[in-house]
């Protein structure tokens, strides 16, 4: 290795996904991705409409030993070359998590080397850093089955939420009306496929938050929208589904446009010296192509650069975690391995909890 050089072995098991990767981190912060090996667990969870976190937890322990040692092999590198060893510590699945964390802290501990115990949003809010120059401060959406957020990223443990979902994430939006429809599981690809042939004005579906002065997202409401439409459909033909599709995501679609033009000018606010802020997009729904056009226009419009990772870095993987590590061990900010999992871990530990309000009362 060369001088400042290191190689972090990530690994990911915070839901269904099985992951290890190796980054290599140069002394000028440069990152390389060595390796990245993913297992999907999404045929295993399909007969029940959604992820069951006992049978995550097992196939993670059937097959995350030699998910390591194949990413290893794969960088064409050993065990001794690495440098520290970095596990999603949370949010996540408890059972899953406790998979990975044992893993990650038994091999830190046979090699004598620094453990790094991740929060698996800030491997995607770093993710764009490994892949391209991306300086500080920049904007984060990061949207998935678990997540709906903006963040502010001003650095390494530096993170301010702007604003997040009330009630449901936007993957799990997609996923319900996809169970609605009775499109299977995961719901997000197949809502979107139908949506392309369908009429997306014939339903006029909710916009939620629209026009609020707030970045906060809220999509229960536009869910139940879409479960009346069904109901009153009664026996749906193909076309009716495409049409709900369509209508459905036209609605996402005009919901985000308007929540990403208020996050601009807060961040203008925030720093207003910054001339071409990035905003960055993370999570299984950045892959939607009439989403991802919809971040383009109004990136375009603000005078923000896009930045979507690939879709191979945009869902779970553990590249982001390795990296994640790679840039933290670089400032010193190692973990002891007692580090407990945490299944509820927000990245942005000082805003306060954010509450919506539903017919049985107040909720997180």
């Amino acid at each position: 290795m060369a001088a400042g050089e290191t190689i972090i072995l990530g690994i990911e098991t915070s839901c269904d996904e099985t992951a290890a990767a190796l980054v290599r981190r140069n002394a000028q912060g440069k990152g390389t991705l060595l390796s990245n090996v993913v297992l999907s667990q999404i045929k295993d969870h399909a007969p029940y409409g959604g992820v069951v976190p006992e049978i995550a937890a097992r196939i993670h322990i059937t097959h995350l030993d030699r998910l390591v040692a194949q990413s290893v092999k794969d960088a064409g590198l050993t065990f001794d070359n690495l440098s520290a060893v970095a596990a999603t510590a949370g949010p996540g699945l408890l059972g899953g998590l406790l998979v990975g964390l044992t893993q990650g802290k038994a091999i830190a501990m046979a090699k004598n080397i620094p453990f790094l115990a991740i929060n698996h949003l800030e491997g995607h809010a770093l993710t764009p850093r490994l892949l391209d120059e991306c300086p500080f401060p920049y904007l984060l959406l990061l949207i998935s089955g678990g997540h709906t957020q903006f963040q502010l990223v001003e650095g390494i443990g530096r993170y301010k939420r702007l604003g997040t979902t009330i009630d449901d994430a936007l993957g799990e939006a997609f996923d319900k009306v996809a169970k609605l429809l009775g499109l299977g599981y995961p719901g997000g690809p197949r809502v979107e496929a139908y949506a392309r042939r369908g009429d997306m004005k014939r339903f006029d579906f909710p916009r939620p938050l629209k026009g609020r002065p707030d970045c906060n997202f809220s999509f229960s409401g536009l869910k139940t929208a879409v479960r009346e439409t069904v109901q009153d459909l009664g026996a749906l033909r193909e076309q009716d589904v495409a049409d709900v599709c369509a209508s459905f995501e036209h609605a996402v679609a005009e919901t985000l446009a308007d929540r990403l033009a208020r996050v601009f000018g807060i961040f203008r606010e925030i720093h207003p010296t910054v001339a071409v802020p990035a905003l960055i997009v993370a999570g299984g729904v950045a892959a939607n192509q009439s989403l991802r056009g919809v971040f383009e226009r109004m990136s375009a419009k603000h005078g923000f650069k896009l930045h979507v990772p690939p879709f191979n870095l945009c869902t779970d993987n553990a590249a982001m975690i390795a990296w994640a590590g790679a840039e933290r061990l670089a400032l010193g900010l190692v973990d002891d391995v007692g580090f407990a999992a945490r299944p509820r871990w927000p990245l942005d530990s000082v805003s306060a909890p954010v509450y919506g309000y539903g017919r049985l009362g107040t909720k997180v």
